[in-house]
């Protein structure tokens, strides 16, 4: 039986799966290209919990929360699937979406996507914005912290997200369904 030629995209994916990268460190393969980040410093973590805390007191529907489950999501052209960790994901409470024992999981049911700029803030800006969008997630809120600015992105269509709102730290960011709420942003300062 004769098996077909490996294709440089599924080399890739298998040497991506295969990486056995050190404890704390992160490896993603975004847009043909392996992403790994060291481990967060405190600032980086205080954003996410100060978010998580928000989202747990004042979202309208119930959301579970992960800062460790990664997406497999949509590649554009000849790439592999791309393979994503957030920094955090929500999805309804109700949907129970990271049980299970895989480490990377569909997109499907994920509300919102999180990310806070860190070593390479173009990878969470441009790269992770078009993966999130041709995975078809709702809503990915951007911290950057050398803009010292909140965006929420909405509304995927393809390779990018229709709408956004920017707004600097101290600005509440008004959040769609499912959380209706605003996002105080006072404490990122």
């Amino acid at each position: 039986m004769a098996h077909e030629p490996l294709t440089q995209a599924d080399v890739l994916l298998e040497g991506f799966l295969a990486l056995d990268t050190p404890e704390g460190f992160r490896a993603e393969l975004i847009e043909g290209e392996i992403v790994v980040t060291p481990p967060p410093d405190g600032d980086h973590e205080d954003y996410i919990e100060l978010i998580v805390s928000q989202v747990y007191r004042r979202s309208r529907t119930d959301m579970q929360f992960s800062g460790n489950k990664g997406l497999k999501l949509k590649s554009g052209g000849a790439c592999p699937k791309n393979h994503a960790i957030p920094d955090g994901t929500f999805a309804p409470r109700e949907l129970r979406l990271y049980r299970g024992a895989d480490s990377w999981m569909p997109c499907d049911g994920v509300a919102m996507v999180v990310e806070v700029t860190s070593t390479k803030p173009g990878v969470d800006r441009e790269a992770k914005r078009r993966c999130y969008a041709r995975g078809g997630i709702p809503l990915y809120l951007l911290v950057d912290r050398e803009a010292s600015s909140v965006t929420l992105f909405r509304d995927p269509e393809r390779d990018d997200y229709r709408q956004h709102c920017t707004l600097p730290f101290g600005k509440p960011l008004a959040l769609p369904e499912p959380f209706a709420f605003e996002l105080e942003t006072t404490d990122f300062l």
